[in-house]
């Protein structure tokens, strides 16, 4: 088999231990290689940069074996060139597995350029995602609690939640709160709403009527504090993440432009805040939603040959699935949940917006598909549209609500005349006038 490269590296990571494998080939063809067992800790990762760097390895392979990978990456990268691979795609024949004979056989791959490098972003959007990523956990632990919340004043009897839409909203919290201080005048409570729920204040009387006992105040106000606590966590994140992305160097106009429609000899360099507010364009799709969806796929499109590329890098393209002869499921691949869960975020209020193209496309395909796979497919049109976006560098062109009307305009009245003709009508079709 043909080698591509003359010293490699392969690298088995565990929490504990690294098993290495060095392979080199010599003047007369040969090829030879070691193996040595390191640490994790830092000092013994840097001994591992210095025994690579002995017999001047330039490829180092290793396996994404959940988050130990990255201390490793994070000594070597500056150093040498590595390769993070699917553990999946590595795969050896089951008895004959060992550390160390899996480090010889990633070096063995590597040395014939077998192996498939997976999307490691460059360090500044690897941090970026390291907040944008906790600012979801945390937001997912605020939804908990507020669940908590509701979960609370149902054994108590209170029933606001069924008469107002957010039990955190201004009015509804300021209630809540007066109530963990020991309110018991639900006509007192209900007179704190603002706004349109003025129009409830009967309903939010009853609803504020029930049984709370002492023990459920405190835990009540507890739970009113976290959420507190975890508003201001938010926001300071937000901050955070607003103040990297004015940081970050802005992406250089492209020389190449993968789609070929560059109307300018130099492109004015995009930067990251730019590329949040052309993304906050696209209907469903707000400033965290833009933020999540960057910090994970990146401004460089280069990086993905095409759209479909980036569809189903983030798992959202069918999967191939065939043998004898027969096509099984093909539902869609394993992909990144981060962005995979914002988009489907933003395909559910794409799906919700007025006289918009993605509406238009959600409807037509729930009424054939079933909702799920509609959002599934609204999120994979969203994703497209961010690709040729960012690499035109232009907000999103919205195609309208009629598109699909328009596209095939003489076929939809031929038939919408048939089946009135069928239904015993007599049709006649008078244009209307063109307004001036």
């Amino acid at each position: 088999m043909r080698v591509l490269y003359d010293r490699v590296a392969g690298l088995d990571v565990h929490k504990k231990t690294v098993v290495a494998c060095r392979m080199r080939v010599t003047g007369e063809k040969r090829i030879e290689w070691e193996k040595k067992t390191f640490g994790t800790m830092t000092a013994d990762l840097l001994g591992l940069h210095d025994w690579l760097s002995e017999w001047e390895v330039q490829q180092v392979a290793l396996e994404s074996t959940a988050d130990y990978w990255k201390p490793v990456f994070n000594i070597l990268e500056d150093g040498f060139e590595v390769i993070l691979v699917n553990a999946k795609h590595v795969q050896k024949v089951p008895g004959r597995k060992t550390d160390a004979s899996d480090a010889e056989w990633l070096a063995e791959l590597m040395l014939h350029g077998l192996l498939k490098a997976s999307f490691i972003p460059p360090k500044p959007q690897r941090e970026l995602r390291e907040l944008t990523r906790y600012r979801t956990t945390v937001v997912r632990e605020r939804a908990r609690i507020i669940n908590r919340v509701e979960k609370l004043l149902e054994s108590t009897n209170i029933k606001l939640s069924s008469v107002v839409t957010d039990v955190m909203g201004v009015s509804a919290k300021a209630m809540l709160t007066e109530l963990a201080a020991g309110a018991t005048n639900p006509k007192a409570l209900a007179e704190l709403a603002k706004g349109r729920l003025r129009n409830k204040v009967k309903e939010l009387e009853a609803a504020l009527t029930g049984t709370v006992g002492q023990h459920q105040r405190f835990i009540l106000a507890q739970q009113l504090s976290h959420i507190d606590f975890l508003d201001g966590q938010i926001e300071a994140l937000s901050q955070q993440i607003s103040q990297h992305l004015q940081e970050m160097a802005p992406l250089p106009g492209n020389e190449d432009d993968p789609t070929g429609s560059s109307t300018s000899e130099e492109a004015e360099p995009l930067s990251w805040t730019e590329a949040v507010e052309l993304l906050d364009t696209i209907p469903g799709v707000d400033e965290r939603t833009a933020e999540i969806i960057l910090a994970e796929i990146g401004l460089d499109m280069s990086q993905f040959p095409s759209a479909d590329d980036l569809a189903s890098w983030a798992g959202f393209a069918p999967g191939n699935h065939q043998s004898g002869g027969k096509r099984y499921s093909g539902r869609t691949t394993k992909g990144n949940r981060p962005i995979g869960a914002a988009l489907n975020q933003a395909a559910w209020a794409a799906s919700r917006t007025k006289d918009t193209w993605l509406k238009a496309r959600y409807h037509r395909l729930a009424a054939r598909r079933g909702k799920k796979r509609a959002i599934v497919a609204l999120g994979r049109s969203i994703l497209v549209s961010i690709w040729h976006m960012l690499s035109r560098r232009q907000p999103y062109q919205d195609l309208g609500a009629d598109y699909y009307d328009q596209r095939r305009k003489d076929t939809k009245v031929t038939y919408l005349t048939k089946q009135l003709t069928r239904l015993g009508f007599a049709v006649q079709l008078d244009p209307l006038p063109v307004a001036a």
